[in-house]
Order: structure tokens, then sequence, then C-alpha cells
């Protein structure tokens, strides 16, 4: 009896005497099949930590399939906020400001992969991949890279085949393929208004002409893009837009909100995607200048819609460094402020968040009856308010709103 005792005292305890439960563990790790499928339930920062548990799991975890399917299963989210502090132009530094409070595991506070750079700039984002650019001391033209955060991975773009490059745009859908677009708009020959499409696609590592050369009558803001519905969109100055599918590599036509008697002083101030929808923000003023509308495109390019009204009438008293005390013929406040992002909501009937940027500003002066004031560098605070849809609250709930508190410039964010 004491053998036997000590016989069960020395087995492996989720051992059942025959070695089976052991068994099964081997037999899924050494199925690709079912450790990509458990693996692919984990989140991305467990992913990255596991990635330096074995070589085989490093292989699989990189593998594109492998993002592809993890894309599928886990919806894409905002998990926070990149500063860019201006202090630091030549080279950057970054803070990572997360919505869900826990300031651990910052992705990357600088980029450090990039040498000899005299100027580097976010030009965009699209749902999780960063396009950077940068000029070297050595070069004439710009270099551009694409970086994921959350892995730590670059990639140096070949220049496009033609000069006079415009603006460079990115197309990424996780969900629907592990490789990404980079859409190019550059200038046809010596002409200011007409422009040809490079397309270059991460699958092949080149470029390539897409179309023919277009005349741009719409006088469009070609380096603010949207990637949205499968397209590139970008905003014209006039009544109508522009949008380029990707897939059918073909041109389309969008309508601008209808501009009303008045609306003189102001424009846009926000355009983005959150979650599958493109929203767009326009704000005319004064006195108007806190109080606005959160315009969603519909589906088929029809119209834009209000999807929230927003009022932040009450906000000046929380922050009284946003109003310019300067005086002007109208005898109006003043506000400053700056919109950074629109972040909707998982499902359709659940709030919506609204990320405002509110610069501090000093005074310096007066000149000819007007108070002079500038921008203090690396110092500003950052407000998140609730939204509810238009059909359930007709205003912005100021009442549940949270506040985040930062410094430093919003100049991106990643899902």
């Amino acid at each position: 009896m004491l053998s036997s005792k000590i016989s069960r005292t020395d087995r492996d305890p989720g051992d059942d005497g025959d070695g089976e439960p052991r068994q099964k563990s081997g037999v899924i790790a050494d199925n690709d099949d079912l450790m990509t499928e458990i693996l692919s339930r984990l989140p991305v920062k467990s992913l990255v930590k596991f990635k330096s548990v074995c070589k085989r799991w490093l292989s699989l975890i990189s593998n594109p399939h492998f993002c592809h399917i993890h894309c599928r299963g886990n919806p894409l989210s905002v998990s926070g906020l990149f500063l860019h502090k201006h202090s630091s132009l030549i080279k950057p530094e970054f803070d990572f400001v997360p919505f869900d409070g826990n300031a651990t595991g910052i992705p990357f506070r600088s980029l450090s992969f990039i040498d000899d750079a005299t100027g580097i700039k976010m030009v965009g984002s699209c749902n999780g991949l960063f396009c950077i650019s940068c000029l070297k001391d050595s070069e004439r033209r710009h270099t551009h890279y694409i970086y994921n955060p959350a892995t730590k991975q670059h990639t140096t773009l070949p220049r496009p085949v033609g000069t006079n490059v415009v603006a460079l745009n990115l197309a990424f859908d996780p969900s629907k393929s592990p490789h990404y677009k980079a859409v190019c708009v550059r200038r046809s020959g010596e002409s200011f208004e007409i422009y040809q499409i490079e397309i270059y696609s991460s699958e092949t590592g080149s470029w390539r002409p897409s179309g023919n050369p277009f005349y741009d009558s719409y006088e469009v803001v070609f380096h603010n893009a949207v990637y949205w519905n499968g397209a590139i969109h970008w905003i014209g100055m006039l009544e109508t837009s522009l949008y380029f599918d990707i897939e059918q590599e073909n041109l389309g036509t969008m309508p601008m909100p209808p501009k009303y008697e008045g609306q003189d002083e102001g424009g846009i101030v926000y355009f983005g995607e959150s979650r599958g929808h493109m929203h767009l923000i326009e704000i005319y003023g004064p006195p108007a200048t806190t109080q606005f509308d959160v315009l969603e495109m519909e589906s088929d390019y029809s119209k834009w819609v209000v999807k929230y009204h927003v009022d932040l009438d009450a906000l000046p008293t929380a922050y009284p460094e946003m109003v310019l005390n300067y005086h002007n013929p109208l005898n109006l406040y003043r506000y400053t402020f700056h919109v950074l992002c629109v972040i909707r909501g998982e499902k359709e009937e659940e709030s919506s968040s609204l990320v405002l940027n509110i610069p501090v500003t000093r005074r310096i002066g007066t000149q000819a009856n007007y108070e002079l004031t500038a921008e203090v560098v690396d110092a500003s605070t950052m407000v998140v308010c609730t939204m509810m849809p238009q059909d359930c609250s007709a205003e912005a709930n100021m009442g549940s709103a949270s506040f985040i508190t930062s410094r430093g410039a919003m100049i991106d964010y990643t899902k």
C-alpha cells in the first residue's frame, strides 16, 4: 500500500496512469491547424510575446495567413492615440494615450529604424498600419515606410515610377487580405491639374500605373485620404469629391454636403472612418463654433446624413483656455479646439466618442485692439465626449463624458 501511494505521488498530476493527457497535449502541439486556431483567439499583445517562445510559434504567428485569420475573428477597435512631440521634429518622439487607461506596453516611442532623416511625418494610417514619410539629408526625394507598431515590423517602399508625387495613401483591410496597397497620386507631365495614379502591392512588391491620366476639376485635397468601402476617398473643395475603387481601379464621384447662405467662415475640420462608417465634420462660425453636426456618408454615395448633433456650449466653462478673448467686429467669443477623431460604438445603438484637442494658448501682447496669442508647444488637453445617435439624443452627452489629459498633438491612431 505504501509503495502504491508513493507511485501515485510521483505520477504527473495531469496523467491518468497511461500517459493519455500528455499524448493529447503533444498531438495539439504538433498540429499546426489546431495551434493556429488556439493562437488566433489571443490578443495582439500576447501574440507579440509568444513569438519568442519557440521558432515554430514565431513562424506560425508571422505567417500572413495567420494574420488574416486573427483579424477575421477579432473585430478591430481603437486602442488609443499616438501623440507627436513637436519639440523633436528631426528625431521625433511619440507618446501613446490608451483609451482603457492602461499605460503599460507602449507600442513605440521613437522610429529607430529610420537613420539620416531631417524630417519625419506620419502621412496616414489604415487599420493598424502607419505610412511614414521622411526626407533624408543625402537625398532630395522623400522615402516612405510602412510600419506596424504592434509587431514593430517595417517595410521601405520602392519609389513610384514617376516623379512629382502629390500624395501617397494606404489601403489595408486585414479581414479580407493580409496584403496592403499604397495608392500614389502624382502630376502627369508639366500640368498642375492632370494626375496619374500608381498602385503598389505588398504581394508583388512593385509599382504599376493604373488607368489613364485624369483632370481634377473639383480642387481635390489628395493628401488627406480615407479608406472606406474598399476605396480611397478624397475631399473636394467644391460640390463634388472623388474616390478610387481599389479592386475595380476606377474613379468615382460623391457629393459634398450642401452649403447654405452665410457659411463663409470655417470649413471641414474632420474627415475619417470608424468601424465601417465614414464621417465628415464641418464647422462654420461664429457664433456656432461650439455646435456642429457629425455627418455620415451613405454606403451608395447618395448623400451625407446627420448622425450626431454636438453641443459643446458647456465645454468652455470646464476648459477656459479654449476661449480666445480677442475683440472682433461682431463682439463674439471665438474658441480654439481641434477634432481629432470620431470613434463609433461596436453596435449601432451604442454610444460613440468624439475626441477633441484643446491647445494651451498664452497671451503675448495686443495690436490694433486685438490680443495676440500663441500656442504653447507640447502642452494641450485631450477631451473625450460621449455621443448618442441622432434618433436617441439630439446633443452630445456631456454629462457622462470622460476626460483624458495629455501633452502633445495627436497625429494618428491605430486600430
